[in-house]
């Protein structure tokens, strides 16, 4: 398979919308009252999990650029305080940096300097290839369960 054909299905899994939903499905019209709500059995609500889901895939594309870039403290730097967003305009202002950094990723991950192969000189053998494998994994998780909030809160479908 040629390096161009293994951006494009890399950019195509990152993006999603083929074997489970797209982010923008997933989060779109979410009820306010509802953001910060724990269904029974659920140990997160919806604004957890898309904060959590921004903050590691921000993580993932800072690190994949720069060895400066200082992870969060695992776990409590990958999850936000509490259940509900602080302001109305959290859920939009989050909605719009998971999106801008999956943009900037998929952007490296399109332009054929960036080598997909090469560990980086940093950490401890990853490629720009894992990490992009990583986040669509990571994504494709937790937007799984937020497929799953949405239908045990009755706002699916």
């Amino acid at each position: 398979m040629s390096d161009t054909a293994v951006r494009r299905h890399l950019v195509w899994l990152l993006e999603g919308g083929h074997a489970h939903t797209k982010f923008d499905e997933a989060v779109a019209r979410f009820p306010k009252d509802k953001m910060g709500v724990r269904p029974a059995g659920a140990p997160h609500s919806a604004w957890e999990l898309l904060e959590h889901m921004r903050l590691a895939q921000e993580d993932i594309l800072r690190f994949s650029l720069s060895a400066e870039w200082v992870s969060p403290a695992w776990p409590e730097g990958y999850w936000p305080r509490n259940p509900a967003p602080a302001h109305d305009s959290d859920w939009d202002k989050s909605v719009r940096a998971f999106r801008k950094n999956l943009a900037e990723f998929t952007g490296i991950i399109r332009d054929p300097t960036h080598d997909l192969y090469h560990k980086f000189p940093w950490g401890d053998g990853q490629t720009l290839f894992r990490e992009a494998l990583l986040i669509a994994d990571h994504n494709s998780y937790h937007l799984g369960q937020l497929v799953l909030l949405r239908r045990l809160l009755g706002i699916w479908g």
